[in-house]
């Protein structure tokens, strides 16, 4: 049977960069939290990252920002403004996430988004080998190398948990 690829691994897969998938049980349509992801994966959790998404204070309708964090961490919002030079940034409401982004909750995947909006890695991520990241579903995650993929949506790497 073949498996349906979703837009990240189909923009990987056009960017020829090499990456792996994990799958993990749950119910349909139902977000599974990031530290159960691992524990489900059978991945270290400081290797399996979850995406977020905020908006920024200057131009709140325009001014969307990705911080792509390891799933025990939290963001702290000040150093996340400070990565993407805003005077404040706050989360987007769940509801929000998929005319945002295209993707919903518990399978928001920083490659392959509707629009490509300025995104931060935490700044450990460049010193793994790979990190483990929604693949765009829920139930569905893609590991890969960290400096592939910042390169791929030209993000950067900041210093942006607590």
């Amino acid at each position: 049977m073949a498996e349906t690829k979703t837009n990240a691994m189909r923009i990987l897969d056009r960017a020829k960069i090499k990456y792996s998938i994990h799958t993990y049980p749950h119910n349909e349509g139902e977000a599974v939290d990031g530290v159960n992801v691992a524990r489900l994966t059978g991945q270290p959790p400081e290797k399996v990252y979850k995406t977020l998404v905020t908006r920024g204070a200057s131009n709140p309708s325009k001014s969307f920002y990705v911080f792509v964090i390891p799933v025990e961490k939290e963001l702290d919002l000040k150093k996340a403004a400070k990565a993407v030079g805003e005077k404040s940034v706050e989360m987007i409401h769940v509801k929000e996430i998929n005319g945002i982004t295209g993707y919903i909750r518990g399978g928001c995947s920083p490659v392959g988004m509707k629009k490509q909006f300025t995104t931060v890695f935490y700044s450990d991520a460049v010193s793994l080998d790979t990190v483990i990241f929604s693949g765009g579903k829920i139930g569905l995650q893609i590991e890969a190398a960290p400096s592939d993929i910042i390169k791929l949506i030209n993000a950067s790497a900041a210093d942006i948990c607590f």
